[in-house]
């Protein structure tokens, strides 16, 4: 006898996501139909809501990606707890995967492999060693589209409630519990950011945040770092003003 499959519940924080949201939630709607899909909102000021209470049940939060996420999983009802990024575009064989892989006890969640919308050396380096990671640390991002056993979740209390590496902390706290899944279905992460700082600061730049937690820094200081994006470089070809010296009288 084929064992029941066990339900599950999307929920996919968001805060101003007008231009991609309608695309998303219609996506996920079409390909999961049968998932719980919850939406929440942290005070969006633009026509977010709107927009998402037309596919999804829509709740609100305070601003802050741990305490939506927290929010929405106390809201649903599923077994296995799926957390999408409003920006990703996930595989349609993912469901069927998780389900498959929530069958063996000893998996407590995992996540999808992480892909980019666009191609370069850069970011098929970044989803290459993402990836790999993932697999052998056992360190799982968001964009990854992280999904959890309701049971565990429960157990940890949720997301730690941290300014930022909420995602890679959750990871390292449930593969204490049991097993990560890598699965091969794809969660296709928008690469707009990293284009716009330039692909291979900014994948410095990501490590060296990673170091400074590992290091103990207050996360509400690096979530403001990560803000401001990563140094900006010299322009090439100007060369340094070079004050003039002042003849003495």
């Amino acid at each position: 006898m084929t064992p029941p499959t066990p339900p599950v519940s999307i929920i996919v924080p968001v805060l101003n996501e007008e231009r991609a949201i309608r695309t998303a939630l219609g996506r996920l709607c079409r390909d999961f139909p049968d998932c719980e899909l919850v939406v929440v909102d942290g005070g969006s000021t633009d026509a977010t809501v709107e927009i998402a209470s037309l596919h999804a049940t829509v709740i609100h939060s305070e601003r802050g990606r741990a305490k939506q996420m927290n929010a929405g999983a106390r809201h649903c009802s599923g077994e296995v707890l799926w957390f999408v990024h409003a920006d990703t575009e996930i595989d349609p064989a993912a469901l069927a995967q998780i389900r498959a892989a929530m069958s063996d006890p000893e998996v407590v969640g995992g996540g999808l492999t992480l892909r980019f919308d666009r191609r370069g050396p850069g970011l098929n380096y970044l989803a290459y060693t993402s990836n790999a990671r993932a697999r052998h640390l056992r360190h799982i991002f968001g964009d990854q589209a992280m999904f959890i056993r309701r049971g565990v979740f429960d157990e940890l209390g949720g997301f730690p409630d941290l300014a930022i590496m909420e995602d890679l902390e959750m990871s390292r706290r449930l593969a204490r519990r049991g097993t990560l899944a890598v699965l091969p279905a794809t969660s296709t992460a928008s690469a707009r950011r990293l284009v716009e700082h330039g692909v291979w600061r900014m994948i410095v730049f990501m490590q060296y945040l990673k170091l400074l937690y590992f290091a103990g820094v207050d996360p509400e200081r690096i979530r403001r770092r990560y803000a401001k994006g990563p140094p900006r470089l010299p322009r090439r070809g100007r060369k340094a003003a070079v004050p003039r010296r002042v003849p003495s009288p």
